[in-house]
Formats: structure tokens, sequence, C-alpha cells
């Protein structure tokens, strides 16, 4: 059974993803801001930790417990995400930040303090977006949120070259519309014809064997637009 640590579980895809794997009988860790979602599920195997995706210190505190409790960790999922939705005039260089602090350095931090407790055969999995995908429809006011999602994607890619002989894998989903909160935040009103639960269960499976075949990809997984 695989070592699973996936970020932003208190709701939408994070949260079905981990009930998902638990029934399988993998070792979850889940993190997020608010860990009592998770903790409230009793489930087996299962632990949920308060987490700032955005503090070093946070993601340092992980590494060492995965390395007391698991010794290392086969499958990481980026799945936490911030989104501003506001007019390009009215969003400023905080606004960026704070999107970017979550969406890419975040990323980049927690990778890095894991990366020494994964294994060639690992995984590193990062939740995009459509919306940064070069040449896919955008959308005003969500600058910010795309271009983060864009860079993102090409983090992905980068660190898949740099660890291509050493492991672990990694990739990134870019996804449609799914019905979570942060889209009813982008667009208000809009029903997804995909729920959370149906994408976690992709997105599941695909964290456990899609490095078999891919590293270094970006895979468009929509239906829809947005």
């Amino acid at each position: 059974m695989a070592r699973i640590v996936v970020t932003g579980t208190s709701r939408g895809i994070g949260f079905e993803l981990v009930q998902k794997w638990a029934a399988s009988g993998h070792q979850v860790l889940g993190l997020s801001r608010n860990a009592s979602p998770v903790a409230g599920l009793g489930l087996p195997g299962v632990t949920s930790r308060s987490f700032d995706i955005t503090q070093q210190a946070d993601s340092d505190r992980v590494a060492e417990w995965v390395k007391e409790h698991w010794g290392g960790v086969d499958i990481l999922v980026h799945n936490a995400g911030s989104l501003v939705n506001k007019p390009f005039r009215d969003t400023g260089v905080e606004d960026f930040e704070a999107v970017y602090r979550v969406n890419v350095f975040g990323v980049a931090m927690l990778t890095r303090a894991l990366l020494p407790l994964m294994e060639k055969e690992g995984h590193v999995l990062v939740i995009s977006s459509m919306g940064g995908i070069q040449g896919s429809a955008k959308f005003p006011g969500l600058a910010a949120y795309s271009s983060s999602k864009g860079a993102v994607i090409i983090l992905t890619e980068l660190l898949a070259e740099e660890y291509a002989e050493t492991g672990p894998s990694f990739n990134a989903l870019a996804l449609g519309a799914v019905q979570t909160e942060m889209l009813e935040a982008a667009f208000p009103g809009y029903k997804a014809p995909v729920s959370a639960s149906d994408m976690a269960a992709y997105v599941a499976e695909f964290a456990l064997t899609g490095h078999a075949l891919f590293n270094g990809k970006v895979l468009q997984v929509s239906n829809s637009t947005p």
C-alpha cells in the first residue's frame, strides 16, 4: 500500500481523495489549514494535520512527521489552491503574491522538503487548471489564478527534467470545470458537469499509476469550458 501526502483536504477534490485512498487501504496524510473535516471522518490509516503551505516551517514539520511515522513517502499530491477573482485593474501585487504563495511557492517548498524521503519510483502530482494551459479559453478576473497555474505547470516540467535520473516522477493534471467551492468563486452560478467525487476518482488512480507511463507531462482533464 502507498504512503500518500496530499494538500488541500478540507473540501472539494482533496476531501474526496482522502476517502477514496483510505477505502483502498492506503496510508494518507491529509494537509489543510482546517484539519477538522478529515479528522472527523475517523478513517483508518488517515492522519489529518493543520498545515499552512505558505510557511516553510510547516513543510519542514511535515517532513519530520513522515520520517518518524512512515520512513518515506511514495506519492505527493499538490491539490491545495488559492483563487482571487477580480478585475485586473483592482488586482494588486499583494493579490498576486497571495495566490502565488499557495499555488507555486508552496508547491516548491513542500516538494523540496519531501524529496529526500522519496524513492525513484515515487510520484509528485500537481493539480493545475485548464486556465494555465497556453491557448485554452481564458476568463476575466482570473489573472493571478490562471497565471499561477501556468507557472506551476512549467515548474513541474522542469523538476521532471532535473530529477529524470534519480526520480521521483513529476506530472501535472490540468483540470477543467469541477463542481467545487473554488469553481463557484470563479464562476458564480455555473454548474459543472463533473462532481468533486468523480474527478477525485480519476486523480486518485492517476496518482497511484500514472507515473508508470508519464513523466514531465501535463494532461488536460476536461470535457467542458470553463
